[in-house]
């Protein structure tokens, strides 16, 4: 989930075009493909992205710190579970708020980073997931199968 921190709405480095981007991936560097390409631009931009990877818990923990402190990050990556936290302790930023536009963002998906009925963040993928089976085993084992597709055609 790609969040945005209260410094970016307040007198932080963005406003020199400068933004401050922590995420999750400690053990990645600049020359890593993702963290990369999150903080690739065009060649000629007027800003930079300063990026630094903690490891989730550690992430959290210097993001609470930091919106004590009135330090946050411009721009954090987080897990779903901890939008909620760091929303209520007040160190992140709605959609609304940084103007951002999410209404062709699918609702489901979106739904991640809503919370009192606020936008605070972004999903930047979501999981598709299947379930694969053996109709043989099922049946030997006196279990009737699930529906093999959103139609319910077996």
């Amino acid at each position: 989930m790609l969040v945005l921190g209260t410094s970016s709405s307040g007198g932080s480095s963005a406003a020199k075009g400068s933004y401050t981007f922590w995420d999750p991936y400690p053990q990645y560097d600049a020359t890593s493909p993702g963290p990369r390409s999150s903080t690739r631009a065009p060649r000629r931009r007027a800003w930079t992205i300063k990026r630094s990877g903690y490891d989730t818990s550690g992430l959290t923990n210097k993001a609470l710190l930091a919106g004590q402190q009135s330090n946050s990050p411009d721009i954090l990556l987080v897990d779903n579970p901890v939008v909620s936290t760091l929303a209520s302790a007040g160190i992140l930023t709605t959609t609304d708020q940084n103007k951002l536009v999410v209404g062709d963002v699918a609702t489901n998906i979106l739904s991640a980073g809503v919370i009192d009925s606020k936008t605070y963040g972004v999903p930047i993928g979501s999981n598709t997931l299947a379930l694969y089976y053996n109709p043989t085993i099922l049946k030997a084992a006196g279990c009737g199968h699930p529906r093999a597709s959103p139609t319910g055609r077996p």
